[in-house]
């Protein structure tokens, strides 16, 4: 070994003899083993949720489709309702999710201000169930558009088949754009919030 291992060596040496173990190590690991356990068992839990529901979905439509020799005759009402679900699910799925992963980085860039990190995860809660609750109620729809050429039987057609699917996707855009400015915004307003604490009279 070099003369600068040996010097290392015996550095980190001295100061691991100087350090006492923590003595609640143990408790702390085992307490991370149980949350890391948990957590896997809730998105077990959740994936196999989301699985039964998508069944009992897919039955629901089945059995409400009439059907003849020629095959199945969805009408249109199905097709609506079916996205309006999707769209109800998706919003309970994704606003936990993200509010998961957004808890820390809110916790850095409030990291002066903990309640005011609180309560700004709290309030962006609320207006991102406030959006998705708008969107589905301004793109709901209780008769068929004529642009979707239902026919007399209005049955689905292909042209509400690609409204509904804009529908998927106009939502995930807008929450998707209003998230990155919320990434972007967010540490400057932590900052802005920072400076504040530190004025003198403040």
């Amino acid at each position: 070994m070099s003369a600068l291992e040996d010097r290392l060596r015996d550095a980190l040496s001295a100061e691991g003899a100087a350090r006492e173990p923590s003595p609640d190590l143990f408790a702390r690991v085992v307490v991370g083993i149980d949350q890391d356990r948990a957590r896997r068992h809730r998105a077990v839990r959740t994936a196999v949720s989301w699985a039964v529901g998508l069944a009992v979905a897919a039955a629901a439509v089945l059995a409400l489709t009439p059907r003849d020799e020629r095959g199945l005759h969805m009408p249109w009402w199905i097709l609506e309702v079916a996205t309006n679900l999707a769209l109800v699910g998706l919003a309970l799925w994704l606003g936990p999710f993200i509010k998961r992963f957004g808890r820390a980085y809110a916790a850095d860039v409030f990291h002066d201000n903990p309640l005011t990190g609180k309560s700004y995860i709290v309030l962006t809660d609320i207006v991102y169930y406030l959006i998705f609750a708008a969107y589905i109620l301004f793109t709901l729809h209780v008769a068929p558009k004529d642009s979707w050429e239902n026919g007399l039987t209005q049955e689905v057609s292909a042209g509400q088949v690609t409204f509904e699917l804009g529908r998927l996707g106009g939502i995930l855009l807008i929450i998707g754009v209003l998230h990155g400015l919320n990434i972007v915004l967010m540490p400057l307003l932590g900052r802005v919030f920072s400076l504040n604490r530190r004025l003198p009279g403040r």
